[in-house]
């Protein structure tokens, strides 16, 4: 049997660092429209060649060179909104970056999968770790080709890393491959520019403590009111003292409005943002702040009331809620969602499918729920599933990441504990032992379901194994027929089974069974004190 991975000990995820919530801009007038199209259209330029001085800085950028961009960008706009330009393009820089480690990461990995199947004979079967040969002479020859190909792309890649050269698309690298397929995408050249032009606007503005209502770029009273600073160039288009142009409407935040309230009443930090979403046609403010980490309760306490064990799927989630002693309770549930279409949709059947599990955990009093710690990032490569497109994409389609990063900031309220455990062989282990004692003739447990139960016992520190066997071929009991639920230290494991009335056995009548909590009494090889962790549990498992 091939050695098994070591299994990481279960934690309590962190709760969420910032919050941001969102409100449509509505019954905004033609002069308001006009006024934010040319603000979002004037500093997205200077966002762009900001952008492209600090991509020729690469690794020689200092605070000398970064002063000089912020002074040369303060007398066309103001102090501010340089200091948000130059900020976006620091954290937009710092992103490509890690986004070229992870690409040289990935690119490495092809390389070794490659040159392993490539060592390996025609047809030699893979296993469980590794993939075996590849399956034809003409196969092997274009996975030749291929890793030449990725050796010469690695190769690049570490070559640009060392002198700091990124590559960075202001608006989207996907939009802009879209201009080259407007047919596939169903777009005309005039609906691709304007959706173009719109994502390369700048009309962001980060928040600064103890100035008025938390922002002096774009300022939002707590009765709604909404106030730009304009740059220079733009000043002849403000309506209002100090070169600030007011919006004619009222804005309210129906999530977490009393907070932010709050917040601006208090002159506390707030950075918005404006965008415009093209296909809607409608203008929206974002308005986001950083907050200090939930206190996350302790593991133990967490606990101590049991758990609900969440298995991820690429279309549901099927969970099941556990006792303190790991023994399932109740029925499973499974919740749905459909990924298809695009990105809104899909975030939105997530958080709907979140609402329902957490709205089913507070009803059952449950203060935990245990979710598998997953990344397949490095699992869905075509080097190491080979034709497997199907699977690739099943694996592909699942929002591990997404998926508990929504939950944890969504339980941030509740009460709710989200515990991560390590994925390793839960779904074979639970459908080895739980998923055949769990099936009745009333209810059909699947894979999912017995997952489930695996991951939360191993949230609860249970071993997944449902119970331990006895010692094989002694006197009285068969391999099978005695077994243990409980750990050595739980209390009351060694204590005789309770009595049950009746008789026990067809040969046994009623009150014949005086001698059955007195171990030494029995017809047995040994006394009590041999019967070893394999004694019966007087906590039975609950159906």
């Amino acid at each position: 049997m091939a050695d098994l991975r070591p299994i990481e000990a279960p934690f309590v995820a962190l709760g969420p660092s910032g919050v941001a919530i969102r409100t449509r801009l509505k019954q905004l007038t033609p002069k308001d429209e006009k006024v934010l199209r040319l603000l979002g259209a004037h500093l997205g330029s200077l966002a762009s060649k900001d952008l492209k001085a600090r991509c020729a800085h690469g690794l020689e950028h200092s605070t000398d060179t970064w002063a000089v961009r912020k002074r040369e960008l303060t007398a066309v706009s103001s102090s501010r909104w340089a200091g948000s330009i130059t900020k976006a393009t620091h954290d937009q820089w710092a992103l490509a970056r890690r986004c070229q480690l992870a690409h040289i990461q990935s690119l490495e990995t092809g390389i070794r999968t490659i040159a392993h199947r490539l060592s390996l004979p025609l047809g030699e079967k893979g296993n469980k770790r590794a993939p075996g040969g590849y399956r034809s002479q003409q196969e092997w020859r274009a996975k030749t080709r291929r890793l030449h190909t990725l050796e010469d792309r690695l190769e690049r890649e570490r070559a640009a890393r060392e002198v700091g050269i990124v590559h960075v698309v202001r608006g989207g690298k996907r939009l802009a491959r879209t201009r080259h397929h407007l047919a596939d995408a169903q777009l005309t050249e005039a609906g691709w520019r304007q959706r173009w032009e719109a994502e390369r606007w700048f009309l962001a503005a980060d928040g600064e403590s103890g100035k008025r209502y938390g922002n002096e770029t774009i300022r939002v009273t707590s009765d709604g009111e909404v106030s730009i600073k304009l740059p220079a160039l733009l000043a002849e288009l403000a309506n209002a003292a100090h070169g600030r142009y007011v919006l004619a409407l009222r804005i309210r935040f129906p999530h977490r409005g009393q907070e932010w309230a709050d917040r601006v009443e208090a002159n506390r930090a707030v950075a918005y943002r404006i965008h415009y979403d093209v296909a809607r046609g409608r203008w929206y403010l974002t308005a986001s702040w950083q907050i200090p980490p939930t206190q996350t309760l302790p593991l133990g306490a967490a606990l101590t009331e049991g758990v609900i064990g969440v298995d991820t799927n690429a279309d549901h989630l099927a969970a099941w809620r556990l006792d303190v002693h790991g023994n399932p309770i109740g029925r499973p549930r499974r919740f749905f969602y459909d990924l298809s279409g695009n990105a809104d949709h899909r975030d939105a059947q997530v958080r709907h499918t979140l609402s329902r599990l957490l709205n089913w955990a507070k009803s059952c009093g449950v203060r935990a729920i245990a979710i598998e710690d997953l990344d397949f990032g490095a699992e869905k490569t075509r080097e190491k599933h080979g034709r497997r497109k199907r699977f690739r994409k099943l694996i592909s389609g699942m929002p591990t990441g997404k998926l508990r990063a929504r939950l944890t900031s969504m339980a941030d309220h509740t009460g709710i504990a989200i515990i991560a455990v390590d994925p390793a062989y839960t779904s074979r282990w639970g459908a080895q032992h739980w998923q055949k004692p769990l099936t009745s003739k009333n209810r059909k447990t699947t894979r999912h379901d017995a997952a489930s139960v695996a991951i939360g016992r191993r949230a609860q520190g249970h071993p997944v194994r449902r119970r331990t066997a006895p010692p094989p071929h002694d006197r009285s009991d068969r391999v099978g027929h005695r077994t243990v639920q409980a750990a050595p230290e739980v209390l009351g494991h060694e204590e005789p089974r309770p009595r049950i009335p009746g008789p026990r056995t067809r040969s046994a009548g009623a009150g014949r069974g005086e001698n059955a909590g007195d171990q030494c009494a029995q017809h047995r090889s040994g006394r009590a004190a041999e019967h070893g962790s394999w004694q019966q549990d007087s906590l039975p498992l609950s159906h």
